[in-house]
C-alpha cells in the first residue's frame, strides 16, 4: 500500500527572511537607503541647475584680458560667439568640424577647437585668441619668427598654428622639432608650409636649427648654393 505524503507547504515571507538572516537584510535595507539617498541628492542638483534658452542669454567671457558680454541662443559656439558677436575675427572659420584646427583658441592655456566648443561652456574660463598674442603694439617672438621664416602662405591657417605653438611654447619653452610636428598635429595647411612653420617654432623657441640648404654641384664646375 503506498503511503500518502503531503506537499511541502510554501515557505511564508517571514521564514524567508528568518532563513536570510538578520545581516543580509540589514545589509539590503542600508544599500537601499543609501542609493535612495543619492537619488534624492541628485534629483536635488538637477532642480537646483539653472535654465537657459530657448531665447538669446547674457554670456560673460574674458577675452584677451577684457570682460566682454554678449546676448546668443544657449546653442551658439565660441567660434561663432567670437566671429559673429565680438569682434575676434583673426579665429577663423573652416570644416566647421575640428578637423582642421583654423579655429583653435586657448581656453584657460589649452588649445581647442572654438567651433566645436559651446561658448556657454567657456564663461568661467580665460580664452586667448590670436589677437591677443600681440603686447603693447610688439608681435610676439612666436609671430615674429613666422615673418623672419616666412612661416605662412595664404595666411587662413596661420592663426590656428600660432595659437597651438604657442601653447606648446608655454609648456615647452625648449621644445624638440618632433615636439613641435606633434603640436601641430591638429593643424591643417593646405598650402604645405609646415617645415617653415616648424622651424618658426623653433626660431621663436631660441632652437638652433639646421640649415636646409644643399650645395649642388653642376657638370661644368660650378656650383649653385
Amino acid at each position: 500500500m503506498s503511503e500518502k505524503h503531503d506537499a511541502p507547504a510554501s515557505p511564508s515571507r517571514r521564514a524567508f527572511l528568518k532563513g536570510l538572516g538578520t545581516t543580509a537584510v540589514s545589509s539590503t535595507l542600508a544599500t537601499a537607503t543609501a542609493g535612495a539617498r543619492q537619488l534624492a541628492d541628485e534629483l536635488a542638483l538637477v532642480n537646483q541647475e539653472q535654465i537657459y534658452g530657448p531665447g538669446p542669454v547674457a554670456l560673460t567671457f574674458n577675452v584677451n584680458g577684457k570682460p566682454v558680454t554678449v546676448d546668443v541662443p544657449p546653442s551658439t559656439t565660441l567660434l561663432e560667439a567670437l566671429r559673429d558677436h565680438l569682434p575676434y575675427t583673426g579665429t577663423k572659420e573652416v570644416c566647421d568640424r575640428a578637423s582642421c584646427g583654423a579655429c583653435t583658441v586657448l581656453l584657460d592655456g589649452k588649445p581647442v577647437n572654438a567651433c566645436m566648443k559651446l561658448a556657454i561652456e567657456a564663461q568661467a574660463q580665460p580664452i586667448l585668441t590670436v589677437e591677443g598674442l600681440a603686447q603693447g603694439g610688439e608681435l610676439s617672438a612666436l609671430q615674429q619668427a613666422f615673418i623672419e621664416e616666412d612661416g605662412l602662405m595664404c595666411g587662413y591657417c596661420t592663426s590656428g598654428f600660432l595659437m597651438s605653438l604657442t601653447a606648446l611654447l608655454n609648456e615647452h619653452p625648449k621644445p624638440t622639432e618632433a615636439t613641435v610636428r606633434k603640436a601641430c598635429a591638429g593643424n591643417l595647411c593646405r598650402c604645405g608650409t609646415y617645415p617653415r612653420i616648424f622651424r618658426s617654432a623653433l626660431r621663436a623657441a631660441g632652437v638652433p636649427v639646421e640649415s636646409q640648404t644643399e650645395v649642388i654641384s653642376w657638370s661644368h664646375g660650378h656650383k649653385l648654393a
